[in-house]
């Protein structure tokens, strides 16, 4: 597929890129390359191959939730740098 300069201009547009004048050509025939690789892709026979969904074939080793009682409020606070009764104290972010 080639890549003329309008497909070029909706393609930064959309893609918030911006460029010189001087590498847009060099950009066209970049991108344009890369649909010919894509494009090339298609031909590989791929019947019978599983979708791949991870690099990994390490597996989670996960709990069950559990329900517990909450901790004393004493004693969550108690290594807080600011607490105030029952709130932990945090510096204002917003005006």
């Amino acid at each position: 597929m080639k890549i003329d300069r309008p497909l070029l201009d909706k393609i930064a547009h959309l893609a918030r890129l911006e460029f010189d004048e001087k590498d847009a050509e060099k950009m066209m025939q970049d991108m344009s390359s890369i649909l010919t690789w894509v494009e090339k892709l298609k031909e590989v026979d791929t019947d019978g191959v599983e979708p791949l969904t991870t690099m990994s074939h390490e597996i989670n080793a996960l709990r069950e939730d559990t329900v517990a009682s909450p901790l004393p409020t004493n004693e969550v606070l108690k290594n807080a740098p600011k607490k105030d009764a029952h709130y932990f104290r945090v510096p204002k972010v917003l005006d």
